[in-house]
């Protein structure tokens, strides 16, 4: 029979409860830390990783202005925009309506005359033009010269609009640090880089790349202009 040593005996002994502390429990295996940027009661992402922030249906996750409510409306399936001035605010649970980088785009159709907008880096207003963040223009035909894809008062496209009215045609924005491009139809209309101390006219200096919510305008009794599709990727 072969000698077994005083130390050979303790290891062996010790052996099995210093792999037990050193093993990790079946069924507790560690897994990717998970993000708290969304809602409690935000959708799924589709495999793109893009979010519907419009159920299609109802204003669900959306808050209006107080002024002139009734001049936004869900008919059809499609956000409808027709009346005296009113915002519609993204007030739900994707990444909290904090959103800084991401890819935001909407379907929308104008009517002949009219004006709309895609603001984003906003927030909540119960009245009066929003005074934080960044308009991307929607007007294809309205007496303003700055149509549709301009990032108003900052990059505007003068006079001659990338779409047409009674034309659904996609407008996206992406926002990454100090840079946006917009899109319509796919194609780049504008590209802008922010300097790190914009400049900035009389009551518009607080139009700049922060943080913020998303809203859509209804500008005039004159303009009607519909909304589908309102999606956002967010972005590190």
């Amino acid at each position: 029979m072969r000698k077994i040593s005083v130390l050979g005996i303790l290891g062996l002994a010790l052996w099995p409860s210093s792999f037990a502390l050193s093993a990790e429990p079946a069924g507790n295996k560690s897994e990717a830390p998970k993000t708290d940027a969304q809602g409690p009661d935000a959708p799924e992402p589709d495999a793109q990783g893009w979010y519907s922030l419009f159920n299609g249906k109802d204003l669900t996750g959306w808050k209006k202005a107080d002024e002139n409510p009734d001049s936004i409306r869900v008919v059809d399936g499609e956000i409808v925009i027709r009346g005296e001035r009113c915002h519609l605010y993204y007030d739900g649970p994707v990444c909290k309506a904090n959103f800084k980088n991401f890819e935001w785009q909407c379907e929308v159709l104008t009517k002949p005359h009219s004006n709309s907008g895609m603001y984003f880096h906003t927030k909540y207003q119960a009245k009066d033009w929003p005074r934080t963040g960044i308009e991307c223009q929607v007007n294809n035909t309205h007496g303003d010269r700055i149509k549709t894809g301009s990032l108003y008062k900052i990059a505007n496209i003068l006079d001659d609009s990338p779409a047409k009215d009674h034309e659904w045609f996609t407008q996206s924005v992406t926002v990454e640090g100090r840079h946006v491009i917009v899109k319509v139809n796919g194609k780049v209309v504008n590209d802008h880089t922010e300097p790190e101390k914009p400049k900035r006219e009389a009551g518009w200096e607080n139009s700049v790349l922060n943080s913020g919510t998303f809203a859509l305008q209804a500008h005039d009794p004159k303009s009607e202009v519909h909304y589908r599709k309102v999606m956002v990727k967010p972005l590190p």
